[in-house]
């Protein structure tokens, strides 16, 4: 994971004491190249170097990302290189292509980078991410790249900082093997989280979860240790008092930490390998916990982390058991690979029933039918609430963690129907070939009256190759979405 210090000012002798610096630059309306960003006249003084006459050597076509390095020299400076890198049209989301470049370039060196390249928190979370790696090597040096960013305006880098350091513990969570991410093993990271920082965690297990018919369910698949149910609590330091004024979000995260399919085993079986990402969504709203933490805003926060493994034994769950669910509704379980909503059901009902909740959000790796139609670039949103999903749009277009909002399409409903309970849960009466809807509406009836938001994120939550801010493997999507959001409230 890499740090995010805060360059004291906009200085160049603090620019040429890092190994490396890396200098933005745009394609303009009449076709030519310029810099964007600050000291480069300064730069080109102190190494006697033409920056301008270097890029035009390289032939670029300025688009987001792009990277070339060249060597410079000067016997005062560290610096021995600099990255010239592509600002394509200047927007968010260039502005993420090329923080993205450099922290990838640097990525598994110990190293410092001075960027020039101060457009707000964006590039700054953009180059801690690109630069973040994973492995459990037995060699396994602690090397990691230090980045400073050229700004006057500490608390700008300060906020990339807590979300930057967020999404990389959400993806430690996630890259942790199944072998050692049980349930109770997640409970423990919360607990090591929450020290000393404010954070009230609650952990439920055995006969505390008798009402939880759907976490049952699917961890009895795994009895040692069996499913937890972690409820991670933040409240403003300043609020104490008068918490009760406060707006009460209530987030709740799929927490599979490895999916075989169950007793519907999962077919071809190398699709299971990357399984042990299926509590990307828990992973996410205890990260986003930890960034409220630092923080701090105006808002009551309760995290419930559905945590379970389904797997293949001799007490999984059976295609036609009936389960009944916090809340007393039953249902009829028709394919053990469809775990997801029945742990979540139960979270929200429970919710609903005793937390009291102004905002209820549920996010999971839900359905393949989500990557389906939207790829790994969208999450898909579902909510009856127009302002509410308007909010969402805006918070994941300004954080990187986009969303596109689907259809609630209530003829569908009649697929959930159940012969023998109040309902099944993988919409197996008719065939409208839209899982992802099914499984929104599925979940919507435990939710209440609230006012509900469902976030599939089975395409956003893994990337299959490095991308962008994205290494291979779990993304840590949802964190900056819903830490965006919630700060807006």
């Amino acid at each position: 994971m890499s740090a995010l210090p805060i360059a004291s000012s906009i200085d160049i002798n603090s620019a040429v004491k890092a190994d490396s610096i890396a200098l933005g630059y745009i394609k303009n309306n009449d076709g030519e190249f310029e810099f964007v960003g600050s000291l480069l006249s300064e730069l080109e003084r102190h190494f006697e170097v033409n920056f301008h006459d270097e890029l035009v050597f390289f032939s670029p076509v300025g688009k987001a990302g792009e990277l070339f390095e060249i060597p410079v020299n000067a016997h005062d400076a560290k610096t021995e290189r600099v990255f010239l890198v592509g600002l394509g049209d200047q927007s968010a989301s260039a502005y993420r292509s090329a923080g993205a470049a450099i922290g990838r370039k640097v990525r598994g060196k110990s190293t410092t980078v001075y960027s020039t390249i101060s457009q707000e928190k964006d590039h700054a979370i953009s180059i801690s991410l690109g630069a973040w790696m994973w492995n459990m090597k037995s060699d396994k040096k602690d090397e990691s790249p230090t980045i400073q960013i050229a700004t006057k305006d500490k608390k700008i880098i300060e906020t990339a900082s807590v979300i930057a350091k967020a999404v990389c513990r959400a993806r430690d969570l996630i890259h942790t093997p199944s072998n050692i991410k049980t349930p109770a093993w997640m409970a423990k990271q919360a607990e090591d989280f929450a020290q000393g920082t404010g954070l009230k965690v609650q952990t439920l297990s055995g006969s505390q979860l008798k009402e939880f018919g759907g976490l049952r369910a699917v961890g009895g698949s795994s009895p040692k240790p069996g499913p937890r149910m972690i409820q991670v609590s933040y409240t403003p330091k300043r609020a104490v008092k008068s918490v009760r004024a406060l707006p009460h979000v209530v987030l709740v995260g799929k927490g599979i930490t490895f999916d075989t399919g169950g007793i519907s085993l999962k077919r071809p079986y190398d699709t299971m390998t990357a399984m042990k990402s299926d509590m990307a969504g828990s992973a996410a709203v205890l990260a986003t916990l930890t960034a409220l933490v630092d923080l701090q805003p105006m808002v009551k926060v309760t995290a419930l982390m559905m945590m379970a493994e389904n797997s293949f034994s001799g007490t999984a769950q059976r295609p036609s058991d009936v389960i009944k669910h916090f809340g007393g509704t039953t249902v009829e379980v028709l394919n053990t690979d469809a775990e997801g909503r029945l742990v979540l059901a139960d979270g929200l009902a429970f919710a609903d029933s005793t937390l009291d909740p102004d905002y209820l959000i549920d996010i999971a790796t839900l359905t393949g039918a989500a990557t389906l139609g939207l790829g790994r670039q969208y999450a898909a949103m579902y909510t009856r609430d127009d302002q509410l999903a308007e909010d969402f749009v805006k918070a994941g277009e300004a954080s990187g963690d986009r969303v596109w909002r689907m259809p609630l399409v209530d003829d569908y409903k009649v697929a959930l129907e159940s012969d023998i309970a109040d309902l099944n849960h993988t919409a197996d009466k008719g065939d409208f070939s839209a899982g992802s809807v099914t499984a929104a509406l599925f979940l919507e009836h435990f939710a209440g009256n609230r006012r509900w938001l469902h976030l599939d994120i089975a395409g956003t939550a893994r990337s299959e190759v490095d991308a962008g801010e994205n290494s291979k493997g779990g993304t840590g999507f949802g964190v900056r979405l819903l830490t965006q959001w919630i700060t807006s409230l």
